[in-house]
């Protein structure tokens, strides 16, 4: 039976690398016969050689994408398949440590070589991909500071939840996927209100929006729709990338955050019309309905490792003699995407759904064009991709097309 498990998981795992490889090649070979051609709705919005760069971008994030899916692909076959993580297993045992020590001890150490494992990516992906096309600002201080402080949050909020979880999975019952499921909700929740204030201001500085006409405007479209925020702030994006964003935090009443990058590339109109779009996520619920998916995906995905965790040939497959909790989580976390990567094209296409819905609130409560203009100004700034091959949207963006998002909005422009 265990042999028949490791087919299978093998199986599915070529599956996902086979599908995700094809859909990678699809959207390269799509950019390179499209060339640097600017469509014609944004013909005179978009000069050719932005078009031209846009085109370049795509072509080395493709191929960047596609040394990446090969590398996670090995590095997660090495973790399951070459017996390094019974021998680390058997290693923490020897160690004397107790059972809740053993799992966390396991499990970050598991954490700490997947990381270890993406460093080449990153510094490839910051300082060479990004760098050549002028987007990176960042410092090999700042980065390597960032992944300090982010190691140092992972443990200090990590570890203390490992020892939880252990506790609900060893003491609860049979049932104690329900408890984890809740507890994790509530951790959940009280990290969305810490964030703002103590988390995210370890990578950034927040500075209250200026007195101004852009903060008066901002205002005033939040009264008139009824969003109660704790504050408009902008980030100082600029220090790491040159990309331009905007996002508010938090479920009761958010912070809104503009990047600094986008307030100095906007106009007035614009940057109303990109917030009344942020707000519209928040006034139609998108925030909580993703939450609410979360919670169900975590409770869903729980309950799948409590029906495992009994089931020796699933340990016996990968190496591990018996079953145990920390087997049970990383064989699950290792292997359980290539179980379901093929829902990734329903979460996108949910997701899709969103956006175009914040696109028409942002219609009928600030400016059409305005919203236009600054999503095509947005795609420029970003040299975002402007031919993706349909396949390859439709499995992986969360965002519609520039050239479908323009045509919605002309839809839904108020006559």
């Amino acid at each position: 039976m265990s042999a028949l498990v490791l087919r299978t998981f093998l199986a599915f795992f070529a599956a996902r690398l086979g599908v995700e490889a094809l859909l990678l090649r699809l959207n390269l070979r799509e950019v390179r016969a499209k060339g640097g051609e600017v469509p014609g709705p944004l013909r005179g919005t978009i000069p050719e050689e932005v078009a031209v760069r846009s085109r370049d971008y795509a072509i080395q994030r493709g191929r960047f994408g596609l040394v990446a899916l090969l590398w996670d692909g090995g590095v997660t076959l090495a973790l399951l398949l070459s017996g390094a993580l019974p021998l680390l297993d058997r290693v923490l045992a020897a160690a004397g440590l107790t059972e809740p020590s053993r799992f966390a001890a396991f499990l970050v150490s598991l954490a700490a070589a997947g990381g270890v494992a993406a460093l080449p990516l990153s510094l490839y992906g910051t300082f060479v991909l990004e760098a050549r096309f002028g987007f990176n600002r960042t410092t090999l201080r700042t980065w390597l500071a960032d992944q300090a402080k982010a190691v140092a949050l992972g443990l200090a909020l990590g570890v203390p939840l490992l020892y939880a979880a252990y506790f609900f999975m060893s003491a609860t019952g049979d049932r104690w996927w329900i408890w984890l499921t809740g507890f994790l909700a509530a951790v959940q929740a009280l990290l969305l209100w810490l964030y703002p204030a103590l988390i995210a201001p370890l990578f950034n500085r927040f500075t209250p929006l200026p007195d101004g006409e852009i903060r008066t405007r901002l205002e005033a479209l939040c009264r008139a729709t009824g969003f109660r925020t704790r504050g408009l702030f902008a980030m100082d994006a600029s220090r790491r990338s040159s990309h331009s964003n905007a996002y508010f935090v938090g479920v009761l009443r958010p912070r809104i955050v503009l990047f600094d990058t986008l307030l100095s590339s906007l106009s007035l109109d614009e940057a109303v019309a990109v917030l009344a779009h942020e707000i519209g996520h928040f006034r139609l619920h998108h925030v909580l309905k993703r939450l609410a998916t979360g919670f169900a995906s975590t409770a869903l995905a729980l309950w799948v490792l409590s029906r495992l965790v009994g089931w020796q040939p699933f340990f016996q497959a990968f190496g591990f003699p018996s079953a145990s909790w920390q087997a049970a989580v990383a064989l699950f976390a290792l292997a359980g995407g290539s179980f379901t990567f093929f829902l990734a094209p329903l979460s996108a296409w949910i997701s899709r759904r969103h956006e175009y819905a914040a696109d028409r609130y942002a219609v009928a409560h600030a400016s059409a064009a305005g919203l236009a203009s600054a999503l095509v100004k947005l795609n420029r700034e970003n040299l975002a991709n402007l031919h993706p091959h349909p396949w390859y949207a439709a499995w992986h963006l969360s965002h519609p097309t520039l050239l479908d998002r323009l045509r919605a909005i002309g839809d839904a422009r108020p006559s």
